[in-house]
C-alpha cells in the first residue's frame, strides 16, 4: 500500500513493497506558474535511484526535461517546472531539445498609440479583461501586461510522444496499453522488465513495462576556491573541486603573483631566488633582472633551474642550456627533465621528475607550477605556499615585511653587487618611481572589456593586471609594454578554463609585433650598455691619467732643487764688504775671549806638528792610565 493525499492506495505495477512500518508517500497538487509538483518519495529507500541511475545530487528524466529529482536524507524527491505563458502564437514558439520550456522565436513590435492593451497570440484585450491564455492558464490584462495563473499537470510515466490530450482538457494522459510487454529493446539489445543498464557515468536506463525509461544526473554548478580546480574522475559523472598545484607568475616590469595569490611589484635589477625547496633542498629557481638602462624599471632576463646534478638556463628568445651546453627543444633527460615548446610555439616548458613545471616566453613571462607535496616547504619571491597569502612576504631571516616589499625582496638577492645592472644608489631610488599613469588608461582599458576577454572578468579580477599595465608603460622602451599584462591575464584565464576570443588581434598585441618590439628594446638596451661601458672606460682612463700626473708632481716637489750660484757683486760693493770684515776682525782682536781662543788654536797647531792626536777618555780607568788620557 501507499499513502496518497491522506488515503491509502494500492501500489503501481512498477513499485515495490516497502518493509514493515514504512510507506510510499506521494505529495501531489496543482499549483500556479511559480510552484512545482512533487513526485512520489519512498521513505524506505536506503539510497536514491531513478530509472536505475544512482542519484547523489540532482537528476532529470529523459522523457520530460521539466522534471528534476533530488536526493536528500536517502529520499528521492522530484519536482516539475511549470512553463510561463508566451505571448506569441504556437506557430512562432520554438522548443530546443533538452530544454523544458518553449520560447518565442520572434519579438512582437510594441504598439504605443492609444490606451494600454494586451496581445496574447491572436487575442487583443484591454485593461481589466479576463481570458484564457491556453488550456491551462487563466489571464487578466493589467496595464498592458498579461498576468496569468497556470495549473501544473501531474507527471506521467509514459513518454511525451505517447501522451494524449483530450479537446478542452488541460493535462494530457497516458493511453491504456493493450498489453504489458515484458521486454525492451535498446541499441540492438533486449532487456527484461525492471532491468537497468548504464549508458555512461551520467545516464542510466530501466525497462519498465516494455518501455525504456532513462534518467540523467544533473551536475551542480560548483565554484572552486582560488587554489582549487574542477577534476572529473574516470567513473564519476560530475567533477569535484580538488586542490590544484601551486602556481606562481612573474610578468612585465616585474609583477609577482605568489603561490597563495598575493600580488605585488618589485623593480630590483639584481639576481634573486624566485623559489626553492627550503626543507628538502630538492630544487631551486633563480631569476636575473635587467634594468635595460632605465631608472625605475627592470625585466626578467634569464631563469635558472637547479636540480640534483642538473642545471637548466633559460635565456633570451627561449634559448636553453643544460649543464652549460646549448640544446634545442624537444630535449629529454630520462627520469629528470622533459623540455619542449608549447603548442602555439610561444613558450618553452620544462617539466621535472619532481613534478615542478616551469614556463618561459623568452622575454619576461615566467610561470612556476609545483605539486601540493611542496606545501609549506617553499621560500623566495613566490612566497611559502601555505594557502595563506598574508604571510607570503617573509624575509630570508624570517621577518614579516608585508609593509615593506623592497626589504623583503632584497633579502632574497643572490650573487652580490656584481649581479646587479643598476648601481646601489639608483637601485634605492627605484622604490619610488615618478610616473603619471592616467595617460596610459586607453592602452589598458581592454583588460576590462568583455568583447576582448569574454566572461573571464567574472572569474578573475583584472584590477591588479590593469594597474600593472599602466605602470609598465611609464618607462616602456617601446609602445608594446601593455601587452605583457594582457598576455599574463589571458594565460590565467585559459588556466581557469575560459575560452577567449582572438585577444591579440583585438588589442594589437600580435606575437610578431611583441617579439619585434621586445627585440628592438633589448638591442637598444645592449647598445646603450656598450656605450655606457665605453664611457666608463674613458672616464677611468682619464681618472688614471690625472692620478699619475698628481703623483709625478708630488715626487718632483719632494726632490731638492740645486742652489743657484752666488751672484757676482759689483767691484765697488765687494770692496766695501771686505773693509767691513777687516774692521770687525780688528775689534775682535782686542776682546779677551779672542785672546783665549787664539791661545787654544796655537796649542792645537803645536800638538799636530809633534804628531800627537787628542782623544776623549772612554772610562775612569782609562783616565788614570799612564798617558793621562792621551795616546801617542
Amino acid at each position: 500500500m501507499r499513502f496518497v493525499n491522506g488515503r491509502h492506495e494500492p501500489l503501481r505495477a512498477n513499485q515495490k513493497e516497502c518493509p514493515s512500518g514504512l510507506l510510499w508517500v506521494v505529495q501531489s497538487s496543482v499549483v500556479s506558474e511559480t510552484r512545482l509538483e512533487a513526485l512520489p518519495t519512498c521513505a524506505c529507500s536506503r539510497r536514491c535511484q531513478l530509472n536505475g541511475q544512482k542519484v547523489l545530487g540532482e537528476a532529470t528524466l529523459s522523457e520530460d526535461p521539466c522534471v528534476k529529482c533530488t536526493c536528500a536524507g536517502h529520499k528521492l524527491t522530484c519536482t516539475k517546472k511549470s512553463c510561463p505563458v508566451l505571448q506569441c502564437p504556437l506557430t512562432k514558439q520554438i522548443r530546443t531539445p533538452g530544454e523544458c520550456c518553449p520560447r518565442c522565436g520572434e519579438r512582437r513590435e510594441e504598439i504605443t498609440n492609444g490606451s494600454p492593451m494586451c496581445i496574447l497570440g491572436k487575442l487583443v484585450c484591454f485593461t481589466g479583461n479576463t481570458y484564457r491564455g491556453d488550456q491551462c492558464s487563466d489571464c487578466t490584462c493589467q496595464n498592458g501586461t498579461s498576468v496569468c495563473h497556470k495549473n501544473t499537470c501531474p507527471i506521467l510515466e509514459c513518454a511525451v510522444e505517447d501522451q494524449m490530450r483530450e479537446p478542452g482538457e488541460c493535462c494530457p494522459s497516458c493511453p491504456v496499453p493493450a498489453e504489458i510487454r515484458s521486454t525492451c529493446t535498446n541499441a540492438g539489445k533486449v532487456y527484461q522488465n525492471n532491468e537497468t543498464w548504464s549508458l555512461n557515468a551520467c545516464t542510466s536506463c530501466e525497462c519498465r513495462a516494455g518501455e525504456v525509461r532513462c534518467a540523467n544526473i544533473q551536475c551542480p554548478k560548483r565554484k572552486c576556491g582560488p587554489n582549487e580546480s574542477l577534476v572529473r574522475s574516470a567513473n564519476e559523472c560530475c567533477p569535484q573541486c580538488v586542490e590544484s598545484p601551486g602556481v606562481c607568475t612573474v610578468f612585465g616590469d616585474p609583477h609577482y603573483k605568489t603561490f597563495d595569490g598575493n600580488f605585488y611589484s618589485f623593480q630590483g635589477s639584481c639576481k634573486y631566488q624566485l623559489t626553492a625547496d627550503c626543507v628538502g633542498h630538492t630544487f631551486s629557481i633563480r631569476v636575473t633582472n635587467d634594468a635595460r638602462m632605465t631608472k625605475y624599471s627592470s625585466w626578467t632576463k634569464t631563469v635558472t633551474l637547479k636540480l640534483e646534478g642538473v642545471k637548466v638556463n633559460l635565456g633570451h628568445r627561449m634559448r636553453v642550456k643544460v649543464n652549460g651546453t646549448r640544446v634545442e627543444p624537444p630535449y629529454k633527460l630520462a627520469g629528470t627533465l622533459d623540455i619542449y615548446r608549447s603548442e602555439d610555439d610561444t613558450e618553452v616548458i620544462v617539466e621535472t621528475g619532481l613534478g615542478v613545471k616551469l614556463s618561459w616566453d623568452g622575454f619576461n613571462f615566467i610561470q612556476v607550477q609545483v605539486p601540493t607535496v611542496y606545501k609549506g616547504k617553499l621560500c623566495g619571491l613566490c612566497g611559502n605556499y601555505n594557502s595563506v597569502f598574508r604571510d607570503d612576504l617573509f624575509t630570508r631571516a624570517g621577518l614579516n615585511m608585508t609593509h615593506n616589499v623592497w626589504r623583503f625582496a632584497r633579502s632574497w638577492a643572490v650573487g652580490g653587487p656584481k649581479a646587479c645592472t643598476r648601481q646601489r644608489k639608483n637601485e634605492l631610488g627605484a622604490r619610488h618611481p615618478q610616473c603619471k599613469t592616467k595617460k596610459f588608461f586607453t592602452f589598458c582599458k581592454p583588460l576590462r572589456t568583455a568583447e576582448v576577454f569574454g566572461n573571464c572578468n567574472s572569474l578573475l579580477n583584472p584590477d591588479n593586471y590593469f594597474e600593472s599595465c599602466k605602470f609598465d608603460m611609464c618607462e616602456c622602451p617601446h609602445r608594446q609594454c601593455y601587452c605583457d599584462s594582457m598576455a599574463a591575464y589571458a594565460h590565467e584565464c585559459v588556466r581557469q578554463g575560459v575560452q577567449l576570443p582572438d585577444w591579440r588581434t583585438l588589442t594589437g598585441c600580435s606575437r610578431n609585433a611583441t617579439l619585434s618590439a621586445s627585440a628592438a628594446a633589448a638591442a637598444v638596451a645592449q647598445v646603450q650598455k656598450q656605450l655606457l661601458e665605453q664611457q666608463q672606460q674613458q672616464q677611468q682612463q682619464q681618472r688614471h691619467h690625472r692620478l699619475n700626473a698628481i703623483n709625478r708632481n708630488a715626487i718632483h716637489r719632494q726632490t731638492k732643487k740645486p742652489r743657484r750660484p752666488a751672484k757676482q757683486l759689483e767691484p765697488q760693493i765687494q770692496e766695501h764688504l771686505l773693509l767691513q770684515q777687516h774692521h770687525q776682525q780688528l775689534q775682535q782682536q782686542h776682546h779677551p775671549q779672542h785672546h783665549r781662543r787664539m791661545h787654544h788654536q796655537q796649542q792645537q797647531q803645536l800638538l799636530l806638528q809633534h804628531n800627537v792626536i787628542p782623544v776623549r777618555p772612554v772610562s775612569d780607568d782609562e783616565q788614570s792610565a799612564k798617558f793621562g788620557g792621551w795616546i801617542e
